[in-house]
C-alpha cells in the first residue's frame, strides 16, 4: 500500500476539503485528487463522497481512518528508530484547531531549533495518553485532568497550563444572537449541540458537570460531521447553539453570520495540563515546560468555573465553584 497516499487520504479526512489538504501538503489539488483515486482503487472502495461543500468520509473511509493512522504512527516509529541524532518531540495536541495545538505552534515559533512530532491520539481520556506516554509512544499530551473514576498513573506528571474560555456560538436568528454577554444560568432549557461529545471522554465529563452545575441542556444526539457540519446547521437554526473555545480559530462563509458571545459569571474555563513522564531525558521536554510555565496566565474581568476535579493552573481565582 502507498504510505504517500495514505497520507493524502488522512489529510484530506483532517482536513474536510481536497482544497485544503493540498494546501497543507504543498501539492496540487489534482495530485490529492490522483493520490486519493489510486489508494480507492487499490482497496476497491470509495472513501470519501464528493459534496458542494469538501469531502465527507464514506462508511468505508470511517472505517479505514483509524488503519491508515495507525499505519503512518508504524512508519513514524520504524523511521524514528533508525534516525541519526535527536529524535523529534512526540506531543499530543487532542486536536489541531484547537487551543493545545496554537500553544505548541507558538513554542515551536519560540523554538525553531526543536524538532517537533505532533501527535492526535484520538483517544478518549487521560489514562489513554498516560499509558501512551508510559509506553514511549508520545513524550507528552495536553489533556484535562482528572475526571472522576480516574487518577494519574505513578510515574506521570500533570501540570497545569492554560485555563480556556468558553464562548457561546449561535446563528443570527437566535434569541441570544444580539447579546453582549450571557451568563450559564441564562442557558437553562436553551439546546446545547455538542454531537462530538462522546460518552467517556474528559470533554464530555467536563460538560456533564457544567450541565449539571447550571441547569444546561447538552444535546449530544445525531451524526457527527465534524465542526463544518456543526456550524452549518447552528448558522440556520433559531433554537440551537454550540459552545466554542475563545481562542479556537475558525473560518465560516459570510452568510453564515455567526455570533461568538462571551459568557459571563461565571466563565466557563476548560483547563488543560501537560502530562509526561518523570523518567522522560529528552531535553526539548524540559524546553516545552518551561515555554509554557512562562505563559502570562491571562486575566478574565469575571470570575470562572470548572468542574471540582479538574486541575487548574490559578484555583485561587474562583474558590466557591473550583
Amino acid at each position: 500500500m502507498d504510505l504517500v497516499a495514505v497520507r493524502t487520504f488522512v489529510a484530506v479526512a483532517e482536513a474536510g476539503q481536497f482544497q485544503l489538504a493540498a494546501a497543507q501538503l504543498a501539492i496540487t489539488q489534482q495530485a490529492v485528487s490522483k493520490r486519493i483515486a489510486a489508494l480507492e482503487k487499490d482497496l476497491g472502495v470509495a472513501l470519501f463522497a464528493r459534496t458542494a461543500r469538501g469531502a465527507r468520509l464514506t462508511i468505508d473511509g470511517q472505517a479505514f481512518l483509524p488503519h491508515a493512522r495507525a499505519l503512518l504512527d508504524a512508519e513514524e516509529r520504524a523511521a524514528a528508530s533508525v534516525r541519526p541524532g535527536r529524535r523529534p518531540l512526540r506531543v499530543d495536541v487532542i486536536g489541531r484547531r484547537l487551543a493545545t495545538a496554537a500553544m505548541l505552534r507558538d513554542f515551536h515559533r519560540a523554538h525553531p531549533a526543536v524538532d517537533l512530532d505532533v501527535v492526535i491520539l484520538f483517544d478518549s481520556d487521560a489514562g489513554a495518553a498516560a499509558a501512551a506516554i508510559r509506553s514511549g509512544a508520545i513524550d507528552a499530551s495536553f489533556r484535562c485532568v482528572v475526571m472522576p473514576g480516574q487518577e494519574i498513573p505513578a510515574g506521570i506528571e500533570a501540570t497545569p497550563v492554560h485555563d480556556e474560555p468558553l464562548q457561546l456560538c449561535t446563528g443570527p436568528g437566535h434569541e441570544f444572537a444580539s447579546a453582549r454577554a450571557v451568563t450559564p444560568a441564562q442557558l437553562a432549557g436553551h439546546r446545547i449541540w455538542m454531537p462530538g461529545n462522546l460518552p467517556g471522554t474528559e470533554w464530555s465529563a467536563y460538560y456533564d458537570a457544567l450541565a449539571a452545575e447550571f441547569g444546561l441542556t447538552i444535546d449530544t444526539l445525531g451524526p457527527d460531521f465534524g465542526v463544518e457540519g456543526l456550524l452549518d446547521t447552528i448558522a440556520g437554526s433559531s433554537t440551537i447553539a454550540t459552545f466554542l473555545s475563545e481562542h479556537t480559530p475558525l473560518v465560516w462563509p459570510a452568510v453564515h453570520d455567526l455570533r461568538r458571545i462571551p459568557l459571563r459569571d461565571p466563565t466557563p474555563v476548560y483547563p488543560h495540563s501537560l502530562l509526561w513522564h518523570a523518567d522522560n531525558p529528552h531535553p526539548a521536554l524540559a524546553a516545552l515546560r518551561g515555554y509554557l510555565a512562562s505563559r502570562p496566565a491571562g486575566n478574565l474581568d469575571t470570575e470562572v468555573w470548572t468542574p471540582p476535579w479538574a486541575l487548574r493552573r490559578h484555583p485561587r481565582a474562583d474558590p466557591a465553584r473550583s
